[in-house]
């Protein structure tokens, strides 16, 4: 593992100086209330916050935001109110499931989460059809403020340009080293990943646009992903 004598752990804390001086604080995540952070971050998959936000709008307009709500429609009347997002009826299913397991486990609570060790937690929500790594991490994180680092397709493609971790690293090994190279701080970690959210959207896109970005100074290749 990582150690804090790494030389990328001096890279990425330095990153995220350079990055926070650039852009300042995000206000992550983009959502009113827990509920609609764990509902987004199932949305998400594969789509735009646009499209989230629309279906979210749809949810909200239905009186359809809230667990209980959501634990007493049918699939298919939860994919109707969410088709904004795309693949609604999939992500309708994913939904579902992971109320079904709000209930089953925790009585339809989120707060009956806080107090579940870290990764008893993190297991737990990876077992639930359709959480992958990311949307565990994102519920974890910014619905429950737990300290787990948050790994998308913009902290890969800024770690490979700069020489930070290979093309072939799985989700675990970026987490790994972020975590391993920072303390364990639940704002560090939100505004750490939110910012390279704003420089992946600004710069570090599919075809990369390095003019004026703010790790320009870091070593880096302009790969196209």
């Amino acid at each position: 593992m990582t150690t804090r004598a790494d030389p990328r752990s001096q890279t990425l804390r330095r990153i995220y100086d350079a990055l926070y001086s650039a852009y300042g604080p995000q206000h992550w995540w983009p959502a009113r209330t827990p509920n609609e952070v764990v509902i987004g971050a199932i949305l998400t998959q594969n789509t735009n916050w646009k499209n989230v936000e629309r279906a979210i709008r749809s949810l909200r307009a239905a009186r359809a935001l809230n667990w209980r709500a959501l634990h007493e429609r049918s699939v298919d009347e939860i994919a109707e109110l969410i088709r904004p997002a795309g693949t609604f009826r999939v992500k309708a299913r994913r939904l579902k499931a992971f109320v079904d397991f709000l209930y089953a486990r925790y009585e339809g609570r989120l707060t009956a989460m806080r107090d579940v060790p870290l990764d008893v937690l993190r297991e737990e929500l990876l077992s639930v059809s359709g959480v992958g790594p990311e949307t565990a991490d994102c519920i974890l994180l910014y619905a429950l403020g737990r300290p787990t680092f948050v790994v998308d397709a913009y902290t890969r493609r800024m770690l490979v340009r700069h020489h930070l971790a290979p093309h072939n690293a799985d989700y675990a090994t970026i987490k790994n080293l972020f975590e391993a190279a920072l303390p364990a701080d639940r704002a560090l970690y939100n505004e750490y990943h939110a910012l390279l959210v704003e420089v992946g959207k600004r710069h570090c896109r599919m075809r990369s646009s390095c003019d004026g970005c703010p790790l320009g100074r870091f070593p880096h290749d302009e790969a196209v992903f």
